[in-house]
């Protein structure tokens, strides 16, 4: 079926389109399609930028305690009436950074899922202090600009928590991981930069959620040289209104033998929409 249509009659013929439309019957039409291709239409024409700002479009886009999180994120103690759906939008797609600037907090633009980070430095990690098991590399390659490698140790033992007010949904929980020396430029002992340990004993991720959901898994660490999102486990939240606490960790505390060369940024929380959208944050 085409977009446009010719009318003959004796005065000539008139192409008609989607523009044609009345602007609340394009709204309509808008809402269903997902918000880049929303932002691609709003390019066309005026018609189609009008359209693309009512509020019937996005207010189906917002997760259902957008106003809290508005307040939260945006830092917004307005009236909602004032403001428009599409603004909210897209303020709640910037990243904001709290506890101190080690987590941080957006929605994905492409489906209005919530994803939070958590930084290492947010963490309680055995051992972090002693630059003869742990140090404290500044690199690029982390949204937090510096990861805490790990050199050797006998007892590894990772733990963190968030609380926050997740719209209901479901989620995903990730750590993200890399296998790899020191690439900062420092020199290491030969000792330092091995990659050792991880294919004896497995590690093991565990998280549990406020309403008693809990997920443990154990893997093998075994593939170097690249940054993975290690995925622990799903879990439900059901009350967008209601504080959702996590606890989460990471151990491997098998001391009959040292591991080292891990590099730890992070802990990712995503929808299992963003997860299906995307590989990597």
């Amino acid at each position: 079926m085409g977009s446009t249509y010719s009318t003959n009659n004796n005065e000539g013929s008139r192409t008609s389109g989607l523009g044609d439309l009345p602007e609340n019957c394009l709204a309509r039409i808008l809402a269903c399609l997902d918000p880049p291709d929303i932002c691609n239409l709003a390019r066309i024409n005026r018609v189609f930028r009008h359209a693309s700002s009512a509020d019937s479009v996005w207010e189906v886009k917002l997760p259902e305690n957008y106003r809290f999180l508005a307040k939260k994120l945006m830092l917004y103690d307005g009236s909602f009436e004032c403001l428009a759906r599409k603004d909210i939008y897209v303020g709640l797609c910037c990243p904001v950074r709290f506890s101190s600037g080690t987590k941080e907090v957006w929605m994905d633009k492409r489906c209005g899922g919530i994803c939070m980070l958590v930084s290492w430095k947010g963490m309680k990690i055995v051992g972090i202090d002693d630059r003869r098991y742990w140090t404290h590399i500044p690199t690029q390659q982390s949204r937090f600009h510096s990861i805490a490698y790990l050199q050797q140790i006998w007892w590894l033992q990772v733990e963190g928590d968030i609380e926050f007010k997740f719209p209901a949904g479901s989620y995903s929980l990730f750590f993200h991981i890399k296998l790899e020396r020191p690439s900062n430029g420092r020199r290491c002992s030969s000792t330092t930069q091995k990659v050792h340990g991880w294919n004896i004993k497995p590690a093991r991720f565990q998280f549990l959620v406020s309403n008693g959901q809990r997920v443990i898994s154990e893997s093998y660490l075994n593939e170097h040289g690249k940054w993975l999102n290690y995925h622990v486990g799903d879990f439900e939240v059901e009350d967008s209104y209601k504080p959702t606490k996590i606890k989460f960790s990471m151990t491997q505390i098998d001391c009959t033998h040292q591991k080292g060369g891990l590099a730890l940024d992070c802990v990712f929380i995503c929808s299992t929409r963003t997860q299906n959208m995307m590989a990597t944050y």
